[in-house]
């Protein structure tokens, strides 16, 4: 049995050897054969992401990322609770300090003149990224970080800021889109693109993933409000969504994005 076990490595390892020499990148692979990866991610610090979001998710044996504005009243006065949801295994990402965003886009009335991120330069984007993951560290002691572009805007004083912060995190959601990855072997892990439902049904989220699954790739979700806030999704909708995920566990990989995305760093790896 061992003499053919051994056999069988070699053949497999010349198989292999063979393959990359034909200039074949070997097939990209999910944890334990499933056909997709899942990104169930919440932007802004919202109170019903406490309320709601993480009570489901902790239900059905769930990850997922929580985007912190570190301004946001709600990550001062409920710490505690964002502490607690790190520690249950929940990711804490960074989604700037005062969630700067352009104010000469349209229906951008709201932004605030000193959080404008036109009259904010991209050295000062980098300064305020790396205070803010110093904090997220007194919060849940972890030093890996991902991020989340405030409103998908790049530019800080019309200068992309992406380039001055992407060694800071181990990936960067920037893209916009149906946040369906079109490809794994040509995916750039600091332009990820999402989606940012409001409204969205139970059957609409599910049939999103689904296709994410037809396509063996990944689907990112950045949801606001869950049953309250803004832009939100009803709370039957998003339990919908993660009991369909739990049910469904091997076929599609619900996880933190920071996992996600050192999976898909290492198998890119692998395959050059």
């Amino acid at each position: 049995m061992k003499i053919w076990s051994l056999a069988a490595l070699v053949a497999l390892l010349l198989v292999q050897s063979q393959a990359n020499a034909d200039g074949t990148r070997p097939a990209f692979r999910w944890p334990n054969g499933a056909r997709a990866a899942v990104s169930l991610a919440y932007d802004d610090a919202l109170d019903s992401q406490l309320d709601h979001a993480i009570p489901v998710l902790d239900k059905y044996g769930l990850k997922g990322s929580f985007y912190l504005q570190l301004s946001n009243p709600s990550v001062a006065k409920r710490m505690a609770q964002w502490r607690k949801a790190a520690a249950h295994g929940h990711e804490l990402g960074n989604h700037t300090l005062f969630h700067q965003c352009s104010h000469s886009q349209p229906d951008r009335e709201w932004v605030q003149k000193h959080r404008d991120l036109d009259t904010t330069s991209a050295a000062q984007v980098k300064d305020q990224a790396i205070v803010a993951n110093t904090m997220l560290y007194a919060i849940d002691g972890q030093r890996e970080r991902t991020f989340t572009a405030p409103c998908g805007d790049l530019l800080a004083a019309g200068e992309n800021y992406l380039p001055s912060i992407t060694s800071e995190f181990v990936a960067i959601k920037a893209g916009g889109g149906n946040g369906i990855a079109e490809s794994m072997t040509a995916f750039d892990p600091y332009a990820v693109p999402v989606l940012a439902p409001v409204n969205y049904t139970g059957k609409q989220l599910i049939d999103i993933v689904q296709a994410a699954g037809a396509k063996g790739t990944m689907v990112n979700f950045t949801f606001h409000g869950i049953g309250g806030d803004y832009l939100s999704v009803s709370s039957e909708a998003h339990e919908e969504l993660v009991k369909f995920l739990a049910a469904n566990k091997k076929l599609y990989w619900t996880d933190t994005f920071l996992h996600i995305m050192k999976h898909v760093k290492a198998e890119n790896a692998r395959a050059r």
